[in-house]
């Protein structure tokens, strides 16, 4: 056997082991695609084409029905937002915390409920009224901005004569306080940039909330499944 052979066949057996792991790997990314492919036809395209399917083959009378018990579904989530609303005196009595700024207080994906509902311990005999105060969390709207915002009271200045309560918030995960987040010029909350004081939480459970807030057409996809599977019937 000469030499040339004998260089050869190692080459050979390096070519056969790289052409097994590359077969080997595309093996493994097929079967992956197919589970992939199989789980989205079995839970998400074979229901939605069940639903629509079902609607198709409903009558006239049958599908008024479906659509009227859907609107009553809406219109009763929105009656009992609005009497939260009004018991609490706050017109946003559930929000969800977004950021980190209140940690470890409270986390991203924390459900807060609020209230403006006066009680006896709001109450300031010195000053003659209801008011907020200093270590108070407190949820705010600022003018210019969207997305309210959740943070502590750390100072509380009230003007008897104009009765007017000035306050200043912060993030206790924040060095410096709010001034930098209010509308250009101010330097002070009043009562009614404050929508609710926070009255109590549930840990995480708001986190489906921030992925529907970052990925909108999650919200949207979500939202269209449960129209369709009220109108169709299926539980």
């Amino acid at each position: 056997m000469s030499r040339d052979e004998e260089r050869e066949r190692p080459k050979s057996k390096s070519k056969s082991k790289s052409k097994s792991k590359k077969t080997i790997i595309i093996t493994t990314a097929a079967v992956k695609n197919k589970k992939k492919d199989g789980f989205v036809k079995e839970y998400v395209q074979r229901p939605i084409m069940d639903c629509i399917n079902q609607i198709k083959h409903m009558n006239v009378h049958q599908l008024l029905l479906q659509v009227l018990s859907l609107l009553l579904i809406i219109t009763s989530a929105l009656i009992i937002w609005k009497s939260l609303c009004l018991y609490t005196n706050s017109e946003s009595p559930v929000v969800v915390v977004l950021s980190g700024s209140m940690e470890p207080a409270f986390k991203r994906g924390d459900i807060l409920f609020l209230s403006l509902k006066n009680n006896d311990d709001d109450y300031d005999d010195y000053n003659d009224g209801y008011r907020t105060r200093i270590g108070d969390i407190v949820v705010f709207s600022i003018d210019g901005r969207e997305i309210p915002i959740v943070h502590r009271v750390i100072k509380s200045h009230y003007d008897s004569l104009a009765k007017k309560n000035d306050i200043l918030t912060k993030g206790d995960n924040n060095h410096l306080d709010d001034i930098g987040l209010y509308a250009v010029g101010q330097r002070w909350l009043n009562e009614t940039h404050i929508m609710g004081k926070c009255v109590g939480y549930l840990l995480h459970v708001g986190r489906a909330t921030i992925l529907m807030n970052d990925y909108p057409l999650v919200k949207y996809f979500l939202i269209s499944i449960l129209g369709l599977l009220v109108i169709s019937g299926k539980e």
